[in-house]
């Protein structure tokens, strides 16, 4: 068992025989099992109960995560289930094409993961606050959704086959409505009685190469805000009774990841430029976690929860929202077209 450094033990941190995995104060905030699996493997070349498989297109990575057991639970801290990660670094850019092709490839992914007969009725909730612009992608998403569900019920023969029952709502936040999200949706799902629950939210990663260029799919469920530290109750088939699909984009990552990784690379170039130079060499004996402890101990009279996001935030959420709902609406609806789904999101 290796001891933590002694200025972890005087705050009263613990470190664990490989420097990594047992630490309680380590814990860099993702909602993304592909950076999980990443974070699992660097104490193991296998995890098991696990499984990745992922697939270059043309500028799209596809990552697939199967959480089989419980096994895979523990190593990942993710429920079990699956979980697409499609990664995307044009997607800062506003490249139309690309965005094209990846609202295309989202359709093919969710489909993949929706496992509901075509007659099946869907509820899209867009979770998070639509008036802090990086927790508006869920609201901007249900914005642009082509709800059936008032034509089924009102107007049943504008609608041709290959269409579902969908509706759409955007619930808010405990801190606008006083009321937790999850008691609102609950109450929705109670009365609408969907075969399906649609949950889009804004997602933290602890990599700055996937802000604002990854889209995660995944069919456990989501708990709002557990990426950013304000953990609320989970929306999941345990508590609304019936399926639940999980969206979300990464759009802030913790302040003390940007900190750590600069940190990381400034090492680094030292042993390149300076061999031998004492601040790498000190920094040698402290295991990542314990740099992590370091920062965020640094980071404490700033507020160790900052989380931070990009300059260019504002087009993005706008941009992403309609990627995120061009996708939803081919998949959801199997007779409309890409261009149909163009003219719905602008």
């Amino acid at each position: 068992m290796k001891a933590a450094h002694p200025w972890l033990r005087a705050h009263g941190a613990r470190g664990d025989e490989d420097g990594w995995g047992q630490m309680d104060s380590y814990s860099p905030r993702t909602d993304l099992a592909i950076e999980a699996h990443e974070m699992a493997r660097r104490r193991a070349q296998t995890v098991p109960g696990v499984e990745e498989e992922t697939e270059a297109l043309d500028g799209i990575r596809v990552s697939r995560v199967h959480v089989r057991d419980r096994q895979g639970e523990q190593a990942l801290g993710k429920r079990a289930g699956r979980y697409v990660t499609i990664e995307v670094p044009g997607l800062r850019r506003r490249d139309p094409d690309l965005q094209q092709r990846v609202a295309e490839q989202f359709a093919k992914e969710f489909e993949r993961l929706l496992n509901v007969p075509e007659q099946a009725s869907v509820l899209v909730v867009g979770l998070g606050n639509q008036q802090v612009t990086p927790d508006a992608l869920g609201p901007k998403v249900a914005q642009r959704m082509f709800v059936t569900r008032h034509l089924f019920q009102y107007f049943p023969d504008l609608l041709d086959e290959g269409y579902r029952t969908v509706a759409a709502v955007s619930p808010g936040v405990l801190g606008v409505t006083g009321v937790e999200t999850t008691e609102v949706v609950k109450g929705i799902v109670e009365h609408v009685r969907p075969d399906l629950v649609v949950a889009i939210d804004a997602l933290a990663s602890r990599s700055l190469n996937r802000v604002n260029a990854t889209i995660q799919i995944s069919d456990t469920g989501i708990q709002p805000g557990a990426g950013v530290g304000n953990k609320r109750k989970a929306l999941d088939e345990q508590t609304l009774g019936c399926k639940v699909l999980a969206v979300g984009v990464p759009t802030v990552v913790d302040a003390a990841t940007i900190a750590n990784d600069a940190m990381e690379l400034i090492l680094v170039k030292l042993k390149e430029t300076v061999p031998g130079n004492g601040a790498s060499q000190i920094f040698d004996h402290f295991s990542p976690q314990e740099k992590w402890q370091l920062i965020k101990e640094v980071l404490d009279p700033l507020g160790n929860n900052l989380m931070v996001t990009p300059k260019e935030i504002d087009e993005f959420i706008d941009d992403v929202a309609e990627v995120v709902a061009r996708g939803l609406n081919l998949a959801l609806h199997p007779s409309m077209t890409m261009e149909d789904a163009s003219q719905l999101t602008h």
